[in-house]
């Protein structure tokens, strides 16, 4: 029941709150994915299915726990320890994305947005990783794994790599159109992940 709390809160403070903050100062609706079968748009619906996947799979282990046995729970890795450091690795996670979402203020965006103009975040937790808010949502998916270890749980981490990195690269590439040699050179200084 704890695990299932936390991801709604985790969920509500990075996606929902976020969202509603910025669009209350801006006015602009961070969520840029739209309906279209672009490789962008089609992400987007990608990480909706690993976030729904996620909450069923939770889920599952809160409400339904006759039915674990079917998520091919790993008991070998079923222990205090591992699940201890998988709480470290949430908490750590939920701290760092909400950081990192206040490091880049009005810039904050879920995708790629096209229509707004933004600045260029190289400051701060920026200047360590390219990409701390990814690096803090697979974070994420390595602490539930954890705590739950279960063949889905390794799908989740298995699925959001291949999103995470998909939408990175999407991501560079508009970042270079958009910025240019600024751009180019923060990416010559500052590693993709840390």
């Amino acid at each position: 029941m704890l695990l299932f709390a936390y991801l709604i809160l985790y969920f509500l403070l990075v996606f929902v709150l976020r969202s509603v903050l910025l669009w209350k100062k801006t006015g602009i609706n961070p969520f840029t994915f739209e309906k279209t079968d672009n490789a962008h748009d089609y992400n987007g619906k990608v990480f909706t299915f690993i976030t729904i996947f996620e909450l069923i799979v939770v889920g599952i282990y809160a409400f339904k726990n006759e039915w674990y046995d079917y998520l091919l729970p790993f008991w070998y890795l079923e222990n205090q320890t591992l699940q201890k450091i998988g709480w470290v690795l949430l908490l750590v996670s939920l701290i760092l994305v909400w950081y990192s979402q206040s490091q880049m203020a009005n810039s904050w965006r879920i995708g790629i947005d096209e229509n707004n103009k933004t600045k260029l975040v190289t400051k701060g937790v920026f200047s360590i990783s390219r990409n701390p808010i990814f690096l803090g949502i697979m974070i994420t998916n390595i602490g539930l794994f954890l705590v739950i270890p279960n063949a889905f749980t390794l799908l989740i981490i298995s699925l959001s790599t291949l999103s995470v990195n998909t939408q990175i690269r999407l991501e560079e590439e508009f970042l270079k159109r958009e910025f240019g040699n600024e751009y180019v050179e923060y990416r010559e200084k500052v590693r993709r992940w840390i």
